[in-house]
C-alpha cells in the first residue's frame, strides 16, 4: 500500500546546493533540515528549490555551497501558522541523494508526477495579453491519512481543459516546480517579497472512476 502512494508523488530535480542547512524538526529522533538548490531552466533564468533532508541521509554539518546534487523525492506541503491564519509551505521531501561533478545539459533537471484529486474549484482567467490561465489545487493522499497540499498552475489548451474539473474528480499532472518572486502587502504603507512554489504543467488528464474501480479490485 505505502508503495503504491508514494508512486501518486514522485521528483527528480538537479541543480547546485546555494545555501547552508538549516534545522526544520525533528520526528522519532530524526532532525530535517533545509537547504536551497538552484535549478536551471531552458532559458537564461532558474528556480531556488527548498529541499527537506534528512541528517541520516547527508551531513548536514558540511558546507555543500557549490557542489551539484540530483535528489529524488516527493514535493510536500504543511501548514504553518503567522499572522493569524495558516500558510502553505512547500518543499522537495528527499528520499534518494546523489552529487555530480556537473550536469549536462541535457539532463531532465525537474521533473514532477502527481497523482491526486481536485480539492478546489479551478481558477480560470485570462492575462491582458489574452493568454489563459488556470489554478488548480491537488491534494495528494500520503500514507497514513496524510495528504499534500500542491497549487499547480496550467496554461493556454492546459488552462481550458482544467478550467471544466470539478472538486473531487482525479487527475494526473506531469511539470516542473517552479519559484516565483511576488510583493506580500503587509499594510497600506509596507510590503515584503516572497517566494511561492507552484507545479508548472505541461501535460494533465483525468483519472476515470472506472480506472479506479479496476485498481481496487486487483488482488494484493
Amino acid at each position: 500500500m505505502t508503495d503504491k502512494v508514494i508512486e501518486n508523488n514522485q521528483v527528480t530535480v538537479m541543480g547546485e546546493i546555494i545555501s547552508n542547512f538549516s534545522y526544520s524538526h525533528e520526528i522519532f529522533g530524526e532532525g530535517f533540515y533545509m537547504v536551497d538548490v538552484k535549478v536551471q531552466r531552458l532559458s537564461e533564468s532558474f528556480d531556488v528549490i527548498p529541499l527537506m533532508v534528512s541528517e541520516r541521509l547527508i551531513d548536514v554539518n558540511a558546507d555543500y555551497k557549490g557542489k551539484y546534487i540530483c535528489v529524488n523525492g516527493q514535493f510536500r506541503s504543511y501548514n504553518r501558522h503567522e499572522e493569524r491564519k495558516n500558510r502553505l509551505v512547500l518543499s522537495v521531501f528527499a528520499r534518494e541523494i546523489e552529487f555530480a561533478d556537473e550536469i549536462e545539459e541535457s539532463s531532465k533537471t525537474n521533473q514532477i508526477y502527481l497523482d491526486g484529486y481536485i480539492c478546489k474549484e479551478p481558477i480560470y482567467r485570462k492575462t491582458p495579453l489574452g493568454r489563459e490561465i488556470a489554478d488548480v489545487l491537488l491534494a495528494v493522499n500520503r500514507p497514513y491519512g496524510k495528504s499534500d497540499y500542491i497549487p499547480c498552475i496550467c496554461w493556454g489548451r492546459n488552462a481550458r481543459y482544467a478550467s471544466s474539473f470539478h472538486v473531487g474528480e482525479r487527475c494526473a499532472i506531469w511539470g516542473r516546480i517552479q519559484s516565483r518572486e511576488y510583493m506580500k502587502k503587509l499594510d497600506e504603507e509596507h510590503a515584503e517579497k516572497r517566494v511561492a512554489f507552484e507545479v508548472s504543467v505541461s501535460k494533465m488528464e483525468l483519472v476515470e472512476a472506472q480506472e479506479e474501480e479496476q485498481e481496487e479490485q486487483q488482488p494484493l
